[in-house]
């Protein structure tokens, strides 16, 4: 395996620190990761090992104010800004793996980034992978935080506090969860507008969820306690697209990936890659 740290620049010129897993020879299709909030692509590293040893390219990248990438902590001034760093990450993937098929795999906010991308942006997309999809955020989307984010938004829209994310619900992996804590790369702040922000776009998500015809993989931890495994049942009926499949996985917390059961997950995920690039 061909492991490489690149940058490319997002949005607005900003430098976005990214890396790659690469097979020997020509991959069968890219996969282009799209990490959550307050977490960074490494972290996904077990899961480019396993694709990648089955013939996939993979790719990720550092969000702005993420990870190895520049920025204020967990805030954007607009959702825009995710988006269009998705598209520039998006070129960035056909310079590094030109030519092969490109699926975006998005987990948990990163899930409803590549949502909404694939939404406004669907062309050079062979397919679109979620994981722990945030239509149903039950962990963090408190009433009176809400409330509170609407208000400070127009005053002070980078005021930042913690996410109040219990590490617990993650994985039943206590490995994954030391590890997480012990992450200098992880961090748990978010801003006042990023809060704002991420709840018009699940608004905007639920309702053009039905637009979204690409072939569609669902993931999903059944006893998620961040985001409820219905907000993927939700966007599973919605999509229009003949080519559809969800997996839930019983007793699952919020990362599949980092799971007590991550090895069939990378199975799951393989076997449907497989046989959208090989086996048609």
């Amino acid at each position: 395996m061909k492991h490489e740290n690149q940058e490319f620049s997002g949005g607005g010129g900003l430098r976005l620190q990214a890396q790659s897993w690469q097979p020997p020879g020509s991959p069968h299709a890219a996969v282009a990761i799209v990490h959550g909030v307050g977490e960074h692509s490494g972290r996904y590293a077990d899961l480019a090992s396993h694709l990648v040893h089955h013939g996939f390219a993979v790719l990720g990248f550092d969000h702005r104010g993420h990870g190895r990438s520049p920025g204020r902590r967990g805030h954007i001034d607009t959702w825009l800004d995710y988006r269009e760093d998705v598209r520039a990450f998006v070129r960035h993937c056909t310079q590094v793996a030109p030519g092969s098929p490109l699926f975006l795999y998005g987990h948990s906010m990163g899930a409803l980034i590549a949502l909404d991308y694939a939404i406004a942006h669907p062309e050079g997309l062979a397919g679109l992978i979620v994981s722990g999809v945030p239509l149903q955020p039950t962990g963090v989307a408190k009433a009176h935080l809400v409330a509170i984010a609407r208000i400070l938004s127009r005053i002070v829209p980078a005021f930042s506090i913690s996410l109040g994310l219990d590490e617990k619900g993650i994985s039943r992996d206590p490995a994954v969860i030391e590890a997480y804590r012990r992450d200098p790369l992880v961090h748990s702040l978010v801003s006042m507008r990023w809060g704002t922000e991420i709840l018009a776009a699940i608004d905007r998500v639920r309702l053009l969820a039905s637009t979204i015809a690409l072939p569609l993989l669902v993931v999903h931890g059944g006893a998620d306690p961040i985001n409820s495994p219905d907000g993927s049942r939700e966007l599973f009926d919605a999509a229009t697209g003949s080519d559809k499949s969800l997996h839930l996985y019983p007793g699952g917390l919020h990362e599949p990936h980092n799971d007590l059961d991550r090895s069939l997950v990378f199975q799951d995920v393989e076997q449907w890659l497989t046989h959208r690039v090989i086996d048609d």
